[in-house]
């Protein structure tokens, strides 16, 4: 392994539990105040509005997120991906806001953030809790709520013909994110001016990738890139056939490799934890849809 590869292996096994980048936003609370809120909130143990949600898994599912917020995991075989991914905003930068919306959700069924209200539908109340075969998401009734409760509310021209909660509609294109959607969750929702370039569908142009991308790094914010994330994790990159996007990750850092030009180190969060990935530019070029850089206001 090249000695600059090395390098960056080891820098992943010092990092901290929350993975928000020290040169980035300051955070408006932190977890202390959201654990300490979670511990002082008495809560029914059981809700009439949430009929399949067991207590105790759900204060241990808020706090395991609370603690280690880049565990966060969208299920398997689930079209929750982009909701997990806007969560590293809230539990990164604002968990105490994070809380107290999942709490008052628990208690009334219902929550505002931001001004915007969310009033689920029965189908969605009676979901929560028996999601099954996803994996760790299966003994997470938060993130199930968490989850459902966003899908429900955002709509995108996805939801065409899905645009109410039946069983199983997490695997379809009713609980799907596009890249506009996405975008505009994270400006409603959380208040943050979102500069954005791609598309569902089209690739975007850049004259220098490794230069724009760098450049992103190196202002306060969070870099989010919408990628192929099938081919990301291919083990022979070369085989590239054209697709769609379907996955957003959180770029943390890229790097040239010295002496190869096209060859870079990218590490990134991904939905449990964070990565690391040698690719050529060109191969980058190919499963990137788009590049979302989301600041404070």
């Amino acid at each position: 392994m090249p000695r600059n590869s090395l390098l960056l292996v080891l820098s992943l096994l010092i990092i901290r539990p929350s993975l928000a980048r020290t040169t980035g936003d300051p955070p408006d609370s932190n977890r202390a105040q959201a654990l300490e809120l979670l511990d002082h909130t008495g809560l029914p143990d059981s809700s009439a509005f949430w009929p399949n949600v067991r207590l105790p898994l759900f204060i241990a599912n808020l706090k395991v997120n609370l603690n280690f917020p880049q565990k966060i995991y969208q299920g398997v075989n689930t079209n929750f991906c982009g909701y997990a991914a806007l969560s590293y905003l809230p539990l990164n930068f604002d968990p105490l806001a994070y809380t107290r919306f999942m709490l008052a959700l628990y208690k009334d069924g219902e929550a505002s953030w931001n001004g915007i209200h969310f009033r689920p539908s029965p189908e969605v109340h009676q979901a929560a809790g028996t999601l099954r075969f996803k994996g760790i998401l299966d003994i997470r009734p938060a993130d199930q709520i968490w989850f459902l409760v966003l899908a429900d509310h955002f709509r995108s021209y996805l939801n065409f013909f899905n645009r109410r909660f039946h069983p199983g509609s997490e695997d379809t294109f009713w609980a799907a994110v596009s890249y506009g959607k996405f975008n505009r969750m994270i400006r409603e929702l959380f208040g943050y001016n979102v500069e954005s370039r791609g598309s569902d569908l089209i690739r975007p142009h850049f004259d220098d990738l490794y230069d724009y991308l760098k450049t992103n790094l190196a202002r306060p914010g969070t870099t989010y890139l919408y990628v192929n994330n099938t081919y990301l994790h291919k083990k022979n990159h070369n085989k590239f056939k054209g697709s769609f996007p379907t996955h957003f990750i959180v770029l943390d850092d890229i790097r040239r490799i010295p002496g190869e030009e096209d060859r870079v180190d990218i590490i990134y969060w991904d939905y449990g934890g964070r990565t690391l990935r040698q690719v050529s530019l060109r191969f980058l070029k190919k499963i990137l849809f788009g590049v979302t850089h989301c600041t404070h206001p």
